[in-house]
C-alpha cells in the first residue's frame, strides 16, 4: 500500500513508547499517527474518546457488526458509540488487529511472567495494560467505568474448534500501523504485552510514534467506501462537526 498517498510523509512529532510503558495525548482531526514496531513481540493497547466530550467513545461492538468483521485492519475503521468515525486504519503491515480479547489484566500477565514491582525494579517493573490505560485515562478525569473494549495492534488471535482464543505469535519488528483521525481524539496507548502472550520472558517490543498532517480526503477513499455503513458513519462526523462550527 502506498502510505505517501495518505500523507506528505514529513513527521510533525516523534516520540518513543517503551516496551511496557504507557502513553496519552491529544490527536488532533485531520492528523496520522503512525506506530512502528521496533521489536518482535509488539502490542500496543489502545483506547480513544471524543477530546470534546469524553462520554463519546471507541465502541467495538458497533465497529465490527457494522463492518461485518472479527478483526481490524486497513480499511476499517473505529466508531464511536455514537455511530461516528474517530479513526481510519489506512495502512497496516501486520493485517490483523485484535479487537475482542482487551488490555492485558494483571493476573494474565504475573501468571505468563511473573510479578516484578516498581519496588522491586522502578521502570522495569511488570505492567499490564489494564492498570497501563487507568493510569493514563485518570490524567484526564476518566475511571475504570469509562473504559471500555480496546484494540490490540500487532496482536492477532485465533479460535479453536470449542472457541478458546489463543494468541499467535509472530515477529512485528519494523511493521507499521498507520490511523488517520477523524475526530479530535483523547488517545490512551500501552504497549504492555497482549494477555494470552506466550512469550518465555517479559520483553514487549518498543513502539515509534510519529504524527503527521493527513492529506484531505478525495472522491475516492479506502476507508470511507469500505461499506455502506462507513460512508454513513463519515457523514455523522461531517454533521456533527458542521453543526459545532455554526
Amino acid at each position: 500500500m502506498n502510505t505517501a498517498s495518505y500523507h506528505n510523509n514529513q513527521a510533525i512529532w516523534t516520540e518513543l513508547l517503551p516496551g511496557g510503558h504507557h502513553w496519552s495525548g491529544r490527536i488532533q482531526k485531520g492528523t496520522i499517527l503512525r506506530f512502528t514496531s521496533l521489536g518482535a513481540q509488539a502490542n500496543v493497547s489502545l483506547f480513544c474518546v471524543n477530546a470534546a466530550d469524553v462520554l463519546e467513545r471507541f465502541n467495538m461492538p458497533d465497529s465490527l457488526k457494522g463492518q461485518h468483521t472479527a478483526y481490524l485492519k486497513a480499511s476499517n475503521v473505529l466508531y464511536s458509540d455514537l455511530g461516528r468515525v474517530m479513526a481510519s486504519i489506512v495502512h497496516d503491515d501486520h493485517g490483523w488487529n485484535d479487537a475482542l480479547c482487551g488490555p492485558s489484566r494483571p493476573e494474565q500477565i504475573e501468571k505468563q511472567f511473573g510479578a516484578r514491582t516498581f519496588q522491586d525494579a522502578r521502570n522495569d517493573m511488570y505492567q499490564n495494560g489494564l492498570d497501563s490505560l487507568l493510569i493514563e485515562m485518570c490524567k484526564y478525569g476518566l475511571a475504570s467505568q469509562d473504559l471500555s473494549a480496546a484494540v490490540n495492534l500487532f496482536s492477532k488471535v485465533a479460535p479453536d474448534e470449542n472457541g478458546a482464543l489463543s494468541y499467535v505469535s509472530s515477529d512485528n519488528t519494523d511493521q507499521s500501523i498507520e490511523l488517520r483521525f477523524e475526530m479530535d481524539c483523547l488517545l490512551f496507548l500501552s504497549a504492555a504485552p497482549h494477555g494470552l502472550d506466550t512469550s518465555p520472558i517479559y520483553q514487549p517490543a518498543d513502539i515509534q510514534l510519529s504524527l503527521f498532517k493527513a492529506n484531505s480526503l478525495t472522491d475516492s477513499d479506502i476507508c470511507r467506501d469500505a461499506c455502506s455503513q462507513n460512508q454513513r458513519a463519515f457523514q455523522n462526523t461531517a454533521r456533527y462537526y458542521a453543526l459545532s462550527n455554526i
